[in-house]
């Protein structure tokens, strides 16, 4: 938020009547708040809100969906904690929380302690509550989301009057390529307000920034930029990362702000500044810790420094730090490509390979699915539903969130719904939101339902074929209407948000069947892709070394070329998913001086299917006799069995050695995983056995384990 020179809160006086002019007129005088204050409480006011009373149906995640937010953002919580610690050390006298928010404003964690905590915890200030705009109105979190800045939003300036006693700062937390991950907050009693707090923040949420930078280009060539030489190395640095043939693969906000929007788009280096690659390597080649002036005719002289592939760079971690450690060991220098990238103003464009986005990582190779990429990009940001087909397994959860991110609603919700796993007594209350008191164990404060929760964003229907018949025409009559009324009555409320089903279940034949409504049918497929077996897919090498990438960042892991060959024959029955668990197992069970997976580190079930396969030669992925058996297909909202379940093997290894080498925390979260997908599956062995990715018996001594 904008604040006056001085950065106080805005006098009482001014506030109440700034209030009360929105509440008799429905406007608000430019003069009696700041632009920033005045734009959010004209969205809380048209989001429904009143600014007394309890604020309706504010949703809160369960355990369970608090543990699978977790797992999506691992990254993010991975480099922000350390952040968090710090920020809350700094600040500790002053008995506030340190807050991490996704980019739908529910909080991931906090850190806190003293008699803050206690009221913080009454007005839902704690992990799993969402703080977006729609829901609390005018707060840090959700007004950082909206605004897309760092704000401070002090006592009452909060639009809703039970969280006037807070003072709260929160700053956006960017990927490297612009995209807003999360916020990160600081909110404590009104009266605690210190002026510098503001700075602090944002300068705590540039240091997750770059963290997440550094470990993801990591590999790859990098330039830190900066107007003063002093200011390489710390958080006020511009970052750029760079391909091997110089094309701009992303960068920080400082370094945009500096070069302009063309650096935030797949572009030569020479685009954005006066050097060429050749030029680079060579100053790299020089080693030491040197630092080179550039002059631009279009902007101040900037410092640059280069870095090369496997040179770490540690920012200090103190968030008001202004210190850098680097080490120094230079690896050999990358080689210069034999040719240079076009310059600018000629005629030659990017590759696929520098299309920036979401997508892309899923693009490895494979003809089909190529095909099924570049379908998706053509109708990105046109209201054209998407139908996902596919085998459980293949990744329509995964390739649904990356068509949300790379299109224009990518900041907004991305709410997944697993039609399978939902009750049918529960799946009308889950999608629709209820009114309090519309049924017998009804929340007092009601639910807003998962479609209007995607208003402005995707909503993600997965499973859609198993669905109920009469579910099936409600919905239909929310696509058609664009309204949703809750459970018990209640005025129905607009809704708009792109829509993707997916299901592994022939629809049009479950239609034939009568067992999906075909008005229901053509309304969803606007465009239906099909996503390819695993068995079928021709870049298995490609997609393997990209999984084993993002399960051991710290090492290069490899798989044995024997063992590569075998795997290449197998049918895959589960899939992606059921690959990714297998390469996650053999990583555990791994010693920590081997990189090469061999056939002993894989799991027990997987091995006996190779030994039968070498033996039976007519069981090769090609045969169209072999029985696979249907695995729940998981959505983004439950795709967190595949992380916990990795140690689910790895702590039951083949003989005590293995087990041994696994440590015990893995082993005993593992298990805890196993106990809580036993529960969701009622019971049933077999069912979480399949989600888990394991087998049977796998399954049965993992919980045996004492």
């Amino acid at each position: 938020m904008v604040k006056t020179p001085s950065g106080a809160m805005l006098a009482p006086r001014l506030l109440r009547a700034a209030r009360r002019e929105l509440l008799d007129t429905g406007r608000l005088s430019v003069e009696t708040l700041d632009e920033g204050l005045s734009r959010s409480w004209l969205r809380s006011r048209d989001f429904g809100l009143s600014p007394v009373g309890r604020p309706p149906g504010a949703p809160h995640a369960s355990g369970a969906q608090l543990r699978r937010a977790l797992d999506r953002q691992h990254e993010l919580v991975a480099h922000a904690r350390p952040v968090m610690e710090d920020l809350f050390e700094q600040t500790r006298d002053g008995e506030g929380l340190v807050i991490l928010a996704d980019a739908q404003g529910m909080l991931l964690q906090a850190l806190g302690d003293g008699r803050f905590v206690d009221r913080a915890e009454r007005v839902a200030l704690r992990p799993g509550a969402i703080w977006d705009e729609r829901w609390r109105g005018t707060n840090a979190i959700g007004t950082a989301l909206a605004e897309q800045r760092p704000v401070a939003v002090l006592g009452g300036e909060h639009f809703l009057e039970r969280n006037a006693f807070l003072s709260c700062t929160a700053a956006p937390i960017r990927d490297p390529q612009g995209r807003v991950l999360g916020v990160l907050d600081l909110s404590g009693e009104q009266r605690g307000f210190q002026r510098h707090t503001l700075a602090l923040v944002r300068s705590a949420a540039r240091m997750v920034e770059h963290r997440l930078f550094q470990t993801r280009h990591a590999d790859g060539l990098r330039l830190q930029l900066h107007v003063q030489p002093e200011g390489l190395g710390t958080p006020t640095e511009g970052l750029l990362a760079l391909s091997e043939d110089g094309w701009i693969l992303g960068c920080n906000a400082a370094a945009q702000a500096w070069l302009g929007p063309e650096a935030a788009r797949p572009s030569p280096l020479e685009a954005v500044l006066p050097v060429r690659l050749a030029q680079l390597m060579a100053w790299a080649r020089q080693g030491g810790e040197g630092a080179r002036l550039l002059h631009r005719e279009d902007g101040p002289p900037l410092w640059l420094r280069v870095r090369v592939p496997g040179e770490r760079v540690v920012v200090a971690r103190g968030p008001g730090s202004e210190q850098a450690s680097t080490s120094t060991s230079m690896p050999e220098p990358m080689p210069i490509p034999m040719s240079m990238p076009p310059t600018v103003g000629a005629s030659s464009a990017p590759t696929l390979a520098h299309l920036d986005d979401a997508l892309q990582p899923l693009d490895l190779g494979d003809a089909t699915m190529h095909q099924a990429v570049a379908r998706a990009r053509r109708v990105l940001d046109k209201p054209i539903a998407l139908l996902l087909q596919g085998e459980s397994g293949v990744g329509k959860d995964l390739f649904a969130r990356a068509v949300h991110d790379s299109g224009q609603r990518r900041d907004r919700p991305f709410i997944a719904v697993n039609c399978a796993a939902l009750p049918e007594s529960l799946i009308e209350s889950e999608l629709f939101g209820y009114r309090p008191g519309a049924f017998t164990g009804a929340s007092r404060e009601g639910a807003p339902g998962r479609l209007r929760e995607a208003h402005g964003g995707t909503l993600f229907l997965d499973e859609i074929g198993d669905m109920p018949l009469a579910m099936q025409a409600r919905l239909l009559r929310v696509l058609q209407d664009r309204q949703v009324q809750p459970l018990g009555g209640g005025p129905s409320v607009s809704v708009d948000f792109r829509l993707i089903c997916a299901s592994h279940r022939p629809l049009r034949q479950l239609v034939a069947q009568g067992q999906f409504r075909e008005d229901l049918y053509y309304r969803l497929n606007g465009l239906t892709l099909c996503l390819p077996p695993l068995r079928e897919r021709q870049d298995l090498p490609l997609l393997i070394d990209r999984l084993l990438a993002g399960l051991e960042p710290a090492r290069r892991v490899a798989l044995d070329p024997v063992l590569h060959r075998e795997l290449a024959g197998y049918a895959w029955p589960g899939n992606i998913r059921q690959l990714e668990q297998v390469l996650r197992i053999a990583c555990a069970l791994m010693e920590p001086g081997e990189s090469v997976i061999r056939r002993g580190h894989l799991p027990d079930d997987l091995i006996e299917e190779l030994d039968q396969q070498a033996a039976s030669p007519d069981r090769a992925h090609g045969d169209e006799s072999i029985s696979r058996p249907e695995v729940p297909a998981m959505s983004g909202d439950t795709q967190a069995g595949t992380t916990a379940a990795a140690g689910a093997h790895a702590g039951t290894g083949r003989d005590a050695s293995s087990s041994a080498r696994t440590p015990p925390m893995l082993r005993e979260q593992s298990r805890a995983h196993a106990r809580r997908v036993l529960e969701d599956c009622g019971g049933n062995h077999s069912q979480a056995a399949r989600r888990l990715g394991i087998g049977r018996n796998t399954l049965y001594r993992l919980l045996r384990q004492a």
